[in-house]
């Protein structure tokens, strides 16, 4: 019986070649240019969502990074903090001396301990206080015989009475991407009852609007109810004992259930709490479950929203707090993280020597399984016309972000040909995009992309390492990209499940600010089964001019078949191309608001570079009620806010 394999094609079209419906804008009308004080002035029309064929291409900087935030195994994003623990070893003594300093704000730790306390690491000794267990004598329940205890003969029609026993064991797995030793963001806000992931989440939201330049407040005088989004949650919900985790053992353990435990175990619960306490936002909400592509999938739901002219401002990214007893066993069920039994034989050690801890994730190296992290991040996207209206910072544009399923498979966790697609489709939507632009004039053999490096999701295992190489090499090589940069950015922070491609995109903020490209430097060397003909992945921290460096891919993989790829452009050259679009006018005024916005965002990051402030936490605020609003036909006003909803 034959079967025919079709070709999936990354063509690269030019507008004079395109057929002339794709060459219109999504609402049908064509964008027209007007000539304006020497400037080309873009006139658009609603912008085509990103869920477009192969033939359609994204407009360069309509959605633009304006803010960051969050926390992980290197500490606070904002500022690039964490990002600066990461290249540490690349700064200058002076960034060193204010990272150290920094850090040890965060941690309420002396200068000289921070380092040991952060990043991926051995389990540290309070694990068992912050997440309820302990890795040295982790709890389980061990069957010791058939026959139940006098007395206990009740069969529950399931299965037959058996008797247990509390047990201990020592973990198989003992190293972690922990957040930084000391941080405890419980203290910051009164976070009784509340999942370690919805604390995380709360922090990262609130540390993106400090990073803003604008309050919660702010905001609701300048937008309206509808303009604004929150598209933030987790893979597997809140698992620990104030979520799901309580709510499934309780009857186990002799113990009522509360009734917070299964609305906090909800995987959107992050969003909704950022709704609720932060942002007091009635507009869109939820998220996207891709697995460990997760915030991609989000990602691309804000781009689809700001791009429909849908929303003016999303906060979106992920919350992951997956350092738990029943997560770590399961992931190690399916022969997936870095045992300590795996990692002595991997450095050739006996069993009375500690294997090294902190480099046990090691991308595109000799491994032996991935590195479990807990992260939270959150990133403020707003359209082109909101950034200049209010001055927002332009820190990158987002191109596009494509999703695709692995078809069929034989193991659903395993690799498959989905990412061979959406990181194709997504280099022919930047070189498409790009190619009118100042970038591609200055590129080596006048190809945009090699201008760009790649995030790679490099989880650490001895699978992704030769599969993901395999996609990587084959399309550097197919789109003329003679040595293709490559980041593991796992290889510090662990694999923090549905926050890692945030990580990512975080990372790859600081490489634009700093000029360093991340190295993979857990590791002495590449596998030999890694392809790299086209590749350079780095093992030291490497400088590098940031024009050179001005797209970045973020690429993910889920397991499921959850692939993930998307493009983002730096903020140098986001804001060069936006500049080319407006007015003289218009871009000196987008410049003098923006000195405003900027005064604001230095303040709230002198401020918490010297100590951590409590979070803008509002669970006594005034619900809304039905009676206080103003409606009518035509739409509603609702108290607090200074622009009026229109249905």
């Amino acid at each position: 019986m034959s079967s025919k394999y079709h070709n999936v094609s990354f063509l690269f079209y030019s507008k004079e070649h395109l057929p002339a419906h794709t060459v219109q804008a999504h609402s049908g009308s064509s964008p027209t240019y007007v000539e304006e004080s020497k400037k080309r002035r873009l006139i658009r029309p609603e912008a085509n969502v990103s869920e477009h064929t192969h033939q359609n291409t994204p407009e360069v900087g309509d959605v633009v990074i304006a803010a960051f935030g969050g926390i992980s195994a290197a500490g606070r994003s904002s500022g690039h903090q964490a990002y600066r623990r990461v290249v540490f070893d690349a700064l200058t003594p002076i960034q060193q001396a204010q990272t150290l300093n920094e850090l040890a704000n965060l941690t309420e730790r002396p200068p000289h301990e921070v380092l040991e306390g952060s990043l991926v690491r051995r389990w540290d000794a309070d694990s068992a206080e912050l997440r309820g267990w302990n890795p040295e004598a982790m709890l389980y329940h061990e069957l010791i015989g058939p026959e139940p205890e006098a007395g206990a003969d009740i069969d529950n029609g399931i299965n037959k009475p058996k008797t247990y026993r509390e047990a201990f064991k020592r973990c198989d797995v003992q190293s972690a991407g922990q957040l930084p030793r000391g941080f405890n963001i419980a203290g910051l806000y009164n976070s009784r009852h509340h999942p370690r992931g919805l604390q995380m989440a709360l922090y990262a939201a609130a540390d993106a609007l400090g990073n803003l330049g604008m309050s919660a407040d702010d905001i609701k005088q300048h937008l309206r109810p509808d303009d604004i989004a929150v598209y933030m949650g987790s893979t597997a919900g809140q698992l620990d004992m104030e979520g799901f985790g309580g709510m499934l053992c309780a009857p186990l353990l002799g113990q009522r259930n509360t009734s917070r435990q299964l609305p906090m175990g909800i995987s959107t619960m992050p969003a909704d709490f950022i709704n609720a306490y932060l942002l007091g936002n009635a507009g869109s909400t939820g998220s996207n479950n891709g697995a460990c592509a997760s915030f991609l999938y989000n990602l691309r739901m804000a781009l689809d929203d700001i791009r429909s002219g849908r929303r003016k401002m999303v906060l979106t990214g992920n919350a992951e707090a997956p350092l738990l007893s029943g997560v770590v066993e399961g992931f190690n069920a399916m022969g997936a993280l870095a045992t300590e039994e795996r990692l002595r034989k991997l450095e050739g050690k006996t069993d009375e020597q500690d294997p090294d801890y902190r480099k046990a994730s090691r991308p595109f190296a000799q491994n032996v399984g991935f590195t479990m992290a807990e992260s939270a991040q959150c990133f403020v996207l707003v359209s082109r016309d909101t950034a200049l209206e209010l001055g927002l910072n332009i820190l990158g544009s987002v191109g596009d972000v494509f999703i695709h399923a692995d078809g069929h498979k034989r193991s659903i966790s395993a690799p498959g040909i989905g990412n061979y697609i959406t990181l194709g489709k997504a280099m022919a939507s930047a070189k498409r995009a790009l190619s009118k632009t100042e970038l591609a004039n200055t590129a080596p053999d006048g190809n945009v992309l090699n201008k760009s490096f790649v995030q790679a999701h490099g989880s650490s295992t001895p699978q992704n390492r030769t599969t993901e190489s395999d996609m990587f090499n084959r399309l550097a090589k197919e789109f003329g990209i003679k040595k293709w940069p490559v980041c593991a950015v796992k290889a510090h922070l662990g694999h923090s499940i549905s926050a890692a491609s945030a990580d990512q995109l975080l990372m790859t903020l600081g490489s634009w600010q700093h000029g360093i490209l991340p190295g993979i430097t857990t590791a002495k060397e590449i596998a030999p089964d890694v392809h790299k003909e086209h590749l350079d992945v780095p093992l030291e921290h490497t400088q590098r001019d940031t024009n050179d460096i001005a797209v970045s891919f973020i690429n993910s993989k889920g397991f499921g078949g959850n692939n993930a790829s998307g493009w983002v452009l730096s903020g140098q050259a986001s804001r060069e191309h936006i500049e080319s679009l407006v007015t003289e006018r218009e871009w000196h005024s987008y410049i003098a608001k923006n000195e405003s916005i900027r005064e604001k965002q230095q303040q709230y990051l002198n401020a918490v570079a010297k100590e951590n402030l409590p979070l803008p936490y509002r669970d006594k605020e005034e619900q809304p009620e039905p009676d206080e609003i103003d409606l009518n036909a035509e739409g509603m006003m609702l108290p607090g806010w200074a622009e009026r909803i229109t249905f």
